[in-house]
């Protein structure tokens, strides 16, 4: 078992989940059940994929879980970029959003490789 409050990445996850609220916070009220809950979701879902993980018996459960954390943070990519496409961002926010998503993606998967060596 593995405490998910000290890895860095999900404080970073948990940090891209706050700026998904405060960008989606703007979006069209239109939005509420379609982009902005969705995005709120995929944020969402990569810090309590870890957390779910890091408490399974194993550290091969562990990586499944970070393999659903990864997943989520693609798909929160993805939908960033349709935000910024559909004119619900600026490109700046968009551009900023993404570099966080990727680095935290980036930090998924060197967790995940590092448990593969165990």
């Amino acid at each position: 078992m593995h405490n998910y409050r000290r890895l860095e990445v999900w404080r970073r996850a948990r940090s891209v989940t706050t700026d998904v609220y405060r960008v989606t916070a703007t979006f069209p009220k239109t939005e509420l059940f379609g982009l902005t809950a969705q995005m709120r979701h995929a944020g969402i879902s990569i810090g309590a994929n870890l957390a779910e993980g890091s408490g399974r018996a194993s550290d091969q459960d562990f990586a499944r879980f970070i393999s659903m954390a990864i997943g989520s943070a693609s798909e929160l990519e993805a939908e960033t970029i349709l935000a910024g496409d559909l004119g619900m961002t600026d490109d700046d926010t968009a551009v900023a959003l993404g570099r966080s998503i990727d680095e935290v993606r980036r930090m998924l998967n060197a967790l995940r490789r590092s448990l593969a060596k165990y």
